[in-house]
């Protein structure tokens, strides 16, 4: 929990991660490339007192996630959401069993989602059940960009996909996260294209999409699609840090964001540990759009905490102490803002 001027936020993390990235689990020159690249947005984005050496980048363990997120943080809960990177990692990316076995061990703190990838075909599919089953899972992270064998990416038009999505619905994992934002190296850009979530968001309403990143370079895409899909969400993972190098970038981020869809369709992530949640959390309950950008309202703290934490609390049915919960009654919440008729013609110039 975050306290300032007498206002409490309760804080879920709704991005992190625990990688290996070390020399030894390298499978090959890509997964240098991909940790330098990461590296890069950290030691860009960073205030300078938040940047880490390079070799402590590589691996941090669970003694220090705890440490980074609950004990200095003020995240009350994480969600853990993997990349597996199996064409780049010995034994993946994000590390499968250490994450879970820590959500295990503290289920009032962590959450862990996990991955799949739909050209796996039919063997996958069994896959998918058998980790549902072994992990509990709510919801799922998926890299459309990843590689496999001769593929460079996948796309949700794919039929395979969708088969994918219905097992998910059966098994009710209802939370599908997307990395749908900057390219890393050497993933290709356009295999992140947000334009795909439109058709499965029509053709699974019973499913949440988070769409992390928000489509960065491409919030515009992002914001047409979410506004008429209320299945829709944003995580900030990547956005964040612009709090910090390019404050104005930021502004017009979270104005368009809320805009669009509203406050209650955010959510805060630190995408730990390309960054901590300590300095973004301080700076983000600080932050207020400029007096001079008056094409957005000044940000409330009903929406700070709402993006801060409870939004992501809702959805993945966490426990919110009753003094820190300003949302309704699941069964008394209405659908996110939708921008009037013309809101939209303004917007477009028509």
């Amino acid at each position: 929990m975050y306290t300032k001027d007498g206002e409490k936020y309760f804080i879920v993390d709704a991005h992190v991660a625990l990688w290996d990235a070390r020399p030894e689990n390298q499978r090959n020159i890509h997964g240098k490339q991909f940790i330098d690249c990461f590296y890069d947005y950290h030691r860009n984005l960073s205030p300078e007192e938040e940047v880490w050496p390079y070799e402590d980048y590589l691996y941090q363990g669970s003694e220090r996630l705890m440490h980074d997120l609950f004990e200095i943080g003020y995240v009350d809960h994480a969600i853990f959401q993997p990349a597996h990177l199996g064409e780049f990692y010995n034994n993946g990316f994000g590390q499968t069993e250490e994450a879970f076995q820590l959500a295990k061990a503290n289920p009032d703190r962590l959450t862990y989602n996990h991955h799949w990838d739909p050209r796996n075909g039919e063997a996958g599919l069994e896959q998918l059940r058998a980790d549902a089953e072994a992990y509990g899972l709510k919801g799922v992270k998926l890299y459309t960009a990843e590689w496999h064998g001769e593929s460079r990416g996948w796309k949700f038009d794919d039929p395979w996909a969708h088969r994918y999505l219905e097992v998910c619905q059966e098994l009710g994992i209802t939370n599908i996260h997307v990395h749908k934002g900057p390219t890393i190296r050497p993933l290709d850009r356009d295999a992140f294209d947000v334009a795909d979530i439109d058709h499965i968001a029509t053709d699974f309403p019973e499913l949440n999409f988070v769409i992390e990143h928000v489509g960065l370079p491409r919030l515009e895409d992002f914001c047409w699609i979410a506004t008429q899909e209320p299945n829709v969400h944003g995580g900030l993972a990547v956005a964040m840090p612009f709090i910090h190098t390019r404050p104005r970038y930021f502004a017009q981020i979270l104005g368009e964001l809320i805009y669009w869809i509203g406050e209650d369709r955010i959510q805060f992530s630190s995408d730990y540990a390309i960054w901590t949640p300590k300095w973004l959390i301080e700076r983000f309950v600080d932050f207020q759009i400029p007096e001079d950008m008056t094409e957005y309202a000044p940000l409330t703290t009903d929406q700070k905490k709402k993006i801060l934490g409870l939004n992501a609390a809702r959805m993945y049915d966490i426990p919110v102490p009753a003094e820190l919960d300003i949302l309704p009654a699941p069964e008394t919440l209405v659908g996110p803002r939708q921008p009037e008729a013309a809101d939209l013609g303004a917007t477009a110039g028509v």
